[in-house]
């Protein structure tokens, strides 16, 4: 199927008129940009076309010689019963219309309604097809929860069940035309996930990435639509946007959550009618890009706030993945040590370093606030400085005391004592802090140790003194 083709399933017109067929066929591209479409002028041969391809959507006329629409309605109802039919026909009755409801027809419209009327009934219908198809793929993906194209995710390290369950739902969406809104911390990898979901919709065209944070509304409006000569001053030639380079492809824009109030009003409308204008232009360009973006920020919060659209947030998040942050899926990290352990000796030309015992140990106590671009940072600093076989675990325990501790979600200068009533005694406090440094090192004292900042014997001799 030619993903140039819009929707991805087959919309048959059937009519013994050939020119209204023609009619309705270019007022179906012009008007909507629906372009996945085949005529039938003979009643008889719709059935064996519809054994031979992938329809979703029938527009059937009720009066036509050899085999009436009623007939044909019933006999699709029975065969196929996921396709809907849109009965259009010249007849207006209210028995007619009546007659075909209950045999199972999805709407109905006369011959003689305006043009626009029709168009937005059969967009409507090709909504709710896709939505159906959608959830039933979706559902079978959970079911059986494998991934049919597990290579598309293959520049993200994980056997995190969670990050598993969220590959399966961005293959179910990705050839959806409606957004993906890609949520989660910063260096969580939510443009490797967009990437993914490009590879997997099958488009042809290319995807083009838009870090919209900072860009004021003028700006933004060149970046996305683009400009003809003279649109404005210094405006010496046309300039294509970023909407036309991703033509047939995937348009990711970053950052959403910083995009100002003026700028969202755009985006949205862009959304909503499928189109824009080019700075200077009177004449509307058409969508033909799948719209994913992505933000670190809460946008339910800054919707709360009134600094980000409700009505656009709603449009935005037709399918939302969460990218949950390193710290919750902590049974990467040695994987993803590995990985960067040898896409850093190789960048550096060096040897594949030895981790030392214990480095997983403690790269588990850590938070790591900058999620896996920090984690990749860590070890890329540490096999650049390393000389020995063994990589030295000072360079980790450096790059963690710099940024703050082992917590992320650590709260700077607050005594931890101070919610307590009453206050436990040193030996309570102690134990306690043992247990916990022990728990995080897994059992290993010099982790331990290292955690707490005192020496290993010093460490021994403290546990000595609680267990007795």
């Amino acid at each position: 199927m030619d993903s140039d083709l819009y929707p991805s399933f087959r919309v048959l017109l059937v009519d013994d008129e050939p020119a209204w067929l023609r009619s309705l066929s270019l007022a179906l591209e012009s008007s909507a940009g629906i372009t996945n479409v085949e005529t039938c002028s003979d009643s008889r041969q719709v059935l064996e076309l519809m054994a031979q391809q992938d329809f979703g959507l029938v527009l059937l006329d009720l009066t036509m010689p050899h085999v009436s629409g009623e007939e044909l309605l019933t006999q699709i109802g029975e065969r196929y019963p996921a396709v809907a039919v849109i009965v259009v026909s010249g007849l207006n009755q209210v028995g007619k219309v009546v007659t075909c409801m209950k045999l199972g027809a999805h709407d109905y419209y006369v011959k003689t309604d305006d043009e626009e009327r029709i168009v937005c009934g059969v967009v409507r219908a090709i909504k709710h097809l896709e939505l159906q198809r959608e959830h039933k793929e979706m559902t079978q993906r959970f079911v059986s929860c494998e991934l049919k194209h597990p290579e598309a995710f293959s520049a993200i390290c994980t056997a995190d069940r969670a990050m598993q369950a969220m590959f399966a739902y961005i293959e179910a969406v990705a050839k959806s035309p409606l957004p993906l809104l890609i949520t989660g911390e910063s260096g969580s990898g939510k443009e490797l996930l967009a990437q993914a979901t490009h590879r997997l919709s099958g488009c042809k065209g290319e995807m083009v990435a838009v870090n919209v944070a900072g860009l004021d509304d003028t700006v933004f409006a060149d970046t996305l639509f683009g400009h003809l000569r003279g649109a404005f001053t210094g405006a010496e030639a046309v300039r294509r946007g970023m909407i036309e380079a991703a033509a047939n492809g995937t348009l990711f824009l970053d950052e959403i959550g910083d995009l100002s109030i003026a700028s969202q009003v755009k985006l949205l409308r862009l959304l909503q009618e499928g189109e824009y204008f080019p700075l200077g232009s009177d004449q509307p360009k058409r969508l033909k890009a799948r719209v994913v973006v992505a933000t670190h920020q809460n946008l339910e919060a800054k919707v709360a706030e009134g600094t980000f659209r409700r009505d656009l947030f709603y449009r935005l998040r037709a399918h939302h993945v969460e990218v949950p942050p390193l710290r919750e899926r902590k049974g990467d990290i040695p994987y993803l040590l590995d990985l960067f352990l040898e896409e850093a000796a190789a960048t550096l030309s060096k040897k594949k370093p030895t981790p030392p015992p214990g480095l997983v140990q403690l790269l588990s106590t850590y938070g790591f606030p900058g999620n896996v671009r920090e984690f990749k940072a860590m070890v890329f600093d540490a096999v650049s400085t390393h000389k020995e076989r063994m990589l030295s675990m000072e360079s980790f325990v450096k790059s963690i005391n710099a940024s703050g501790g082992t917590v992320a979600e650590r709260v700077p200068d607050q005594n931890p004592f101070a919610s307590f009533e009453p206050l436990p005694t040193f030996a309570n406090a102690a134990e306690y802090l043992l247990e916990e440094a022990m728990s995080r090192a897994g059992g290993n004292q010099t982790l331990a140790a290292r955690l707490l900042g005192i020496s290993q014997p010093s460490l021994w001799k403290r546990l000595k003194l609680t267990r007795r």
